[in-house]
């Protein structure tokens, strides 16, 4: 099981024990661990959890995010390695993902529903965004914006479920046909008739 030491003291907190997906840390009651000190963001960063490994992503955090002393934007963690977060140190421990398969639960939070306009779906937490991912499990539909990245080595790019972190697949996104106007549709109408005109033979004498 991947685990990670906190090292400073007094903050209530001495372990984070990482699920698999994305883990959120920051001082926000609604990350999966809240570590409440002055110099950590409201979300922070994010420590993911797959078969290839543990990826640490700074969350354009405010007092940033640093491995081995120095300030990185992401990163893989590997065991015996320090980082910090502000000025609250961590150890890594263990980078090992759990081999059990856990039974999967419902989802307890229906996922915003996707708006339609004009035959085209919009994310339900940003509508000025069309949706662009789909996830494989809970089937949320979501924008940019609202899917979490995760690098795997190799340089390909998993992308996960804000909501259940599972797998999310792209949706092609087509470009609506632009309507003509009844003028450029007289201009059609006008071309065609000349281009008939010049192509008729011409009658014989």
């Amino acid at each position: 099981m991947a685990k990670i030491i906190v090292k400073t003291e007094g903050l209530g907190i001495q372990a984070l024990e990482l699920r698999m997906g994305v883990n959120r840390i920051g001082r926000d009651p609604e990350c999966e661990f809240q570590i409440e000190h002055s110099t950590i963001s409201s979300l922070h960063c994010e420590i993911a959890l797959s078969n290839d490994g543990v990826y640490l992503r700074d969350c354009e955090s405010t007092n940033g995010t640093f491995l081995n002393g120095d300030a990185v934007q992401d990163a893989w963690l590997q065991p015996g390695q320090d980082f910090r977060l502000g000025d609250v140190e961590f150890f890594v421990e263990n980078t090992d993902a759990l081999i059990a398969i856990p039974e999967m639960k419902p989802v307890d939070v229906a996922p915003p529903k996707a708006i339609e306009i004009n035959g085209e779906l919009y994310c339900g937490e940003h509508p000025d965004s069309k949706v662009t991912f789909k996830c494989t499990h809970c089937s949320m539909v979501m924008c940019n914006a609202c899917v979490h990245i995760m690098k795997r080595k190799g340089g390909e790019a998993l992308y996960l479920c804000r909501l259940c972190s599972h797998k999310c697949e792209r949706i092609e996104v087509l470009e609506p046909e632009k309507k003509k106007g009844i003028f450029g549709s007289l201009q059609e109408t006008v071309r065609l008739k000349i281009k008939q005109a010049f192509e008729r033979p011409a009658p014989r004498r």
